[in-house]
């Protein structure tokens, strides 16, 4: 079968991967879903065996069907290389005989989004020129804290692209602020905004959903595209290390070919985790998927009921990526248990907008076979911190510590072994981590305890990361969430857009 994508809201078009990718959202404001997952077919024990790099190559190129061999292993090779300070690119932890750790936050920004937007660039330089696309690209994304930096790093200094990152000003660690405002490369451009995430992220969908907007910018020579987990260029990459981790475990003998194996994944926007459903479909042999929530535990509770309420305070924790209400990458699921049904999930997108809910409880012990889900707050998560690093020597960050916690108040009995998703180096979150294991920290500066951390993980400060404190802040824009398209039109105004 011929793999093609096309919006989980019905708009009519069907598109190769290189067209979604550089589309990033579909017109009627849908997400890009291939038309049918496809398998791996593969002795996964050849796993074990395979860098990450080759194993990238095995699951991205049934995804990327237009993209020819070569082409691939091109934007493989200059992603996965000596940007990550480790040879394994996603080295595998062990805590005890039933849980390990995947670190996934060595690349240069500290943060799982390096992943995938270390070979997305490559991706969108490669879709522009196989479509023959002349304008230049705009980058259109809003950030909870760790896409943004790890967006501008992927894309600064591309030819023919322009990146704009939206934050939420005051939603954020001082650390993942300063990784943002200190960027570099003239096609840059960050502005915080006084709101929260998700008052980002749907000023980015109204943006790109506005056709008259989309004309203006085409008539000065830009076309909008997003590097946020909405686009399938991003989720493509993230199935990867699912594989990978089993891999690992296949090598170091911790679970034996065709053994299930549980993922815990801290997650709000739902892309990580869905990246473990696709996965899971394509055959990797994944038990269940658990959903970490930290206060804001609307999936949880969506996993527990059926319904989707967003009609609640969003609570500003010390794990601030998962911050969020409004979970773009779970449309991409409905699609899947409604078996590819656009129509209902048009209407469950309808009512989230209307209406702030939506519920499909007819559908949920479909989802109980794939999915378990649960929270903790943040007390829970500084005792896991301390917990963890006295027992095992391992420093964790926050986000960490709530799929660590999570895991802990399992019920279900599984004897699978259990894989945490690590999404972020301890030193994005230093005072949060270091107060946890001794309150005398909590009255030092957050760049301070940069280097007391070096005491705690016996290891230099990350490259990303040091010396940040003398970094020249090159943007200094704040708008309120109504202003977001005037900003736009300011970082663009080369090309007089007004």
């Amino acid at each position: 079968m011929k793999l093609y994508y096309k919006s989980s809201r019905g708009a009519d078009g069907e598109f190769a991967a290189s067209q979604a990718i550089i589309r990033g959202i579909a017109e009627d404001g849908g997400l890009f879903v291939p038309n049918a997952l496809p398998e791996l077919k593969m002795d996964f024990s050849e796993l074990k065996y395979k860098s990450y790099g080759e194993t990238a190559y095995e699951v991205m190129s049934l995804f990327l069907d237009d993209f020819e061999e070569e082409e691939l292993k091109n934007c493989i090779a200059n992603a996965y290389d000596d940007k990550f300070d480790t040879e394994e690119i996603a080295p595998l932890v062990m805590l005890d005989d039933g849980v390990s750790v995947l670190e996934l936050f060595h690349g240069p920004t500290l943060a799982f989004k390096d992943m995938a937007l270390s070979i997305l660039p490559r991706f969108m330089q490669m879709a522009k020129k196989k479509n023959n696309i002349e304008e230049d690209i705009v980058i259109l994304t809003a950030t909870s804290g760790d896409t943004g930096k790890a967006a501008l790093e992927g894309f600064a200094g591309i030819d023919g692209v322009e990146i704009i990152v939206f934050f939420p000003e005051k939603g954020v660690s001082p650390v993942q602020k300063l990784q943002m405002v200190t960027q570099e490369g003239e096609n840059t451009h960050v502005a915080g905004i006084r709101g929260n995430f998700d008052d980002a992220q749907t000023g980015v969908k109204m943006i790109f959903g506005d056709k008259e907007y989309a004309k203006k910018l085409k008539s000065k020579g830009y076309r909008l595209s997003s590097a946020n987990s909405i686009n399938i260029g991003r989720l493509i990459p993230q199935t990867v290390y699912y594989f990978y981790a089993y891999g690992q475990l296949l090598k170091k003998g911790i679970v034996q070919n065709g053994d299930l194996v549980d993922f815990v994944v801290p997650t709000g926007n739902f892309g990580n985790i869905l990246a473990g459903y696709y996965a899971k479909r394509m055959g990797l042999p994944v038990g269940h998927l658990v959903c970490a929530s930290n206060e804001n535990k609307v999936l949880s509770d969506f996993f527990e009921s059926g319904n989707y309420d967003k009609n609640r305070l969003l609570t500003k924790t010390q794990s601030p990526s998962m911050d969020i209400l409004v979970s773009s990458n779970l449309e991409r699921l409905l699609y899947e248990i409604s078996g590819n049904n656009e129509e209902p999930v048009s209407e469950w997108m309808k009512s989230l907008d209307e209406k702030g809910f939506y519920n499909v409880d007819a559908f949920l012990s479909g989802l109980k076979e794939d999915f378990e889900a649960g929270w903790i707050n943040d007390s829970d998560g500084r005792r896991c911190i301390a917990d963890v690093y006295r027992k095992y020597g391992y420093l964790m960050d926050t986000h960490t510590a709530v799929a660590y916690g999570v895991n802990e108040r399992r019920t279900n009995g599984s004897k699978r072994h259990s894989v945490i998703l690590s999404t972020a180096s301890p030193y994005k979150f230093p005072k949060s981590v270091l107060s946890s294991i001794e309150k005398k920290y909590e009255d030092w500066e957050e760049i301070d305890l940069m280097e007391v951390m070096e005491e705690f993980v016996e290891g230099e400060i990350p490259t990303g990361v040091k010396d940040i404190r003398n970094r020249k802040v090159l943007h200094e824009h704040v708008c309120g969430k109504d202003g977001m398209k005037e900003a736009v039109d300011e970082f663009l105004s080369g090309r007089d857009l007004k």
